[in-house]
């Protein structure tokens, strides 16, 4: 019976002891790829992993720069298929790359189908943010606003096997950033920047069902999403800030200090961890208990500038591009190596099960 009592005593001990030990090791740096040469920004990654292929969207370069997956080595940059590169999306059926851009002239939306390059027409010129819809293999491109000198923006769904444009929602604002997709059912969650509220839009037919306002801080950009519990996390940047909503209703359900300059908020559902990377120079590692109840777990340190990044989850692996700023140097590609949550709790388990007694 003391033992029992010992057992569980030691086990009820554990939710206090794991969290410091796992603050540590959510992530761990395994590797930086030097880009000597790059200044200015960089945007978003897409990655193949059959073909061990990174994309990243040197926006400020004008290149789309290719490496591989494993090493992180740089395979190759591509010059002249874009102009000011944005968001990258490959549909492997076509072995086909679809980048939105709002550089150049035309400022339009790359297709790359090997070595043939058309445009996409979109509704308007400068297209930036897009999000992928699996259930339904509809591609949804934020276009227009600010970078194209419109006061009005847009969000174009499109289908990216055939370029077919499907239809458009108008925005009556300048800036609108991240578009969240529900794949069990039928909304999408639209980051509107500029009128700082969350569209809630029915995706069958293009038309805004709700807005919400967003009342904790201002500038909502980055957005992920966890479908399973209903949980949209939203990045502000004026001041930095992690908001957690109620993708029912709209409710607040927690908010935390994020870093500033973020860029990118991403949801790792089999850890149930949510990445804020910032241009301030660290990872905020925030861990879901509940539905209900958050955690910040880690601060964990990257450079100036590292504000996108993505998670490849079939190797645990998180890419990070630190952007080195106008005029400056340190450009980099870091990989952070995921540890598992289960993993804390099997090591601390055993850890405290297998302490000597006093």
């Amino acid at each position: 019976m003391k033992m029992r009592a010992t057992v569980a005593v030691l086990f009820a001990s554990l939710c206090a002891v794991i969290p410091a030990h796992a603050a540590t090791e959510a992530l761990r740096l395994a590797g930086r790829t030097e880009m000597p040469g790059y200044t200015g920004d960089f945007d978003h990654f897409a990655y193949d992993l059959p073909s061990r292929r990174l994309w990243l969207a040197a926006e400020d370069h004008g290149t789309l720069d290719i490496f591989d997956l494993k090493t992180g080595a740089l395979r190759k940059s591509l010059r002249g298929v874009v102009d000011t590169p944005h968001g990258v999306f490959y549909l492997p059926q076509k072995k086909r790359l679809i980048v939105t851009d709002s550089g150049g002239e035309a400022m339009a939306t790359r297709i790359i189908d090997g070595t043939a390059k058309q445009t996409l027409r979109l509704a308007a010129p400068a297209a930036d943010a897009m999000a992928y819809d699996a259930s339904t293999g509809r591609l949804y491109i934020v276009n227009g606003g600010r970078d194209a000198k419109m006061q009005k923006t847009y969000l174009s769904a499109v289908d990216p096997l055939t370029l077919k444009r499907l239809g458009d929602l108008e925005f009556d604002t300048d800036k609108v950033e991240a578009v969240a997709v529900e794949e069990k059912g039928s909304r999408l969650y639209v980051n509107v920047t500029g009128r700082n509220e969350m569209a809630v839009v029915d995706k069958r037919d293009l038309k805004v069902i709700t807005t919400w306002p967003i009342k904790e801080a201002e500038q909502n950009a980055p957005l992920a999403f966890d479908e399973e519990h209903r949980r949209l996390f939203v990045i502000t940047r004026k001041p930095g800030k992690l908001i957690v909503l109620d993708a029912n209703g709209g409710a607040t359900v927690a908010s935390f200090k994020a870093p500033e300059r973020c860029d990118q908020v991403i949801w790792d559902a089999a850890n149930r961890r949510i990445y804020a990377l910032g241009g301030e120079g660290y990872i905020g590692v925030f861990q879901q208990d509940d539905a209900d109840h958050y955690r910040e777990l880690a601060r964990v340190p990257t450079a100036p500038g590292a504000k996108t990044g993505i998670l490849v989850p079939e190797m645990k692996r998180l890419f990070v591009a630190v952007s080195p700023g106008a005029g400056r140097t340190g450009a980099a590609i870091l990989r952070f190596e995921v540890a598992p949550a289960q993993q804390f709790y099997r090591l601390e388990a055993s850890a405290v099960l297998k302490s000597p007694s006093p």
